[in-house]
């Protein structure tokens, strides 16, 4: 492993797009040099990578299926390589699966599974190898649940009970790793976005009537990318954000 470099660094998987790209963003602009995980958006993370080295640091790519523990140690090496450091970790890789509202039928268990393989246990495998070299920075983890894993909501079941278990395992990987390494994780409500507009089409539609009929009343019933990204950041201790 190189010498330690005297620039923070971070990680942030699915940083393809969402959250995870305006995390990076963030995060490069306040001389981060940033890590940029995805598995299958090749293009959009090249897209990130080029924006944030636009902020005069380093950014690296890491393709990576976080479910897969060997590819996931790979990329952590890679990252202790190419950096020598590791100062923030922001886990915000996930996936969801498609499914009939109130239909539980409509739910295949290979989709559960692949929810809870990405969302529960990458989450973890992540974590877990990135460990050693955040012990030695005493940095920190951010992990992005949502509000559905604290209440219901009309997401499908899997993803609301994976991130009920981010919830969960932020609390208790908080309690075994600290006080070297803090541990918190964000709860996101509706956001504007891609995905609100693929997966929950009913309700991207009803947003779109609620702010036609309140203007910015009803803007603010809905999550921005710049609201999530500065709260996802502040457990971070970014005092330049």
């Amino acid at each position: 492993m190189p010498t330690p470099s005297t620039k923070r660094a971070a990680l942030v998987t699915g940083a393809a797009s969402g959250i995870g790209r305006a995390a990076a963003l963030a995060l490069a602009r306040a001389g981060y040099d940033v890590a940029i995980n995805y598995s299958k958006s090749e293009r959009e993370a090249k897209a990130v990578a080029r924006e944030a080295g636009r902020s005069g640091v380093r950014a690296i790519l890491c393709p990576c299926d976080v479910a897969d523990e060997a590819l996931v140690r790979a990329m952590l090496k890679t990252v202790g390589d190419q950096f020598g450091r590791l100062d923030v970790l922001i886990n915000n890789a996930g996936t969801t699966a498609a499914w009939k509202p109130k239909d539980l039928e409509s739910i295949s268990l290979e989709d559960w599974d692949r929810v809870f393989a990405v969302n529960v246990r990458g989450l973890f495998q992540v974590t877990r190898a990135a460990v050693p070299l955040l012990r030695v920075s005493k940095g920190c983890i951010v992990n992005t649940a949502s509000i559905v894993g604290l209440r219901p909501g009309p997401q499908p079941l899997p993803y609301a009970a994976s991130k009920a278990a981010v919830v969960n395992l932020t609390k208790t990987l908080a309690y075994n790793l600290g006080p070297d390494i803090r541990v918190n994780a964000v709860a996101p409500g509706w956001m504007e976005g891609e995905w609100m507009r693929r997966m929950l089409q009913d309700v991207a539609r009803a947003v779109e009537q609620l702010r036609h009929r309140r203007g910015d009343r009803g803007r603010r019933r809905i999550f921005q990318l710049d609201l999530i990204r500065r709260t996802a950041l502040r457990p971070a201790v970014i005092e330049e954000l």
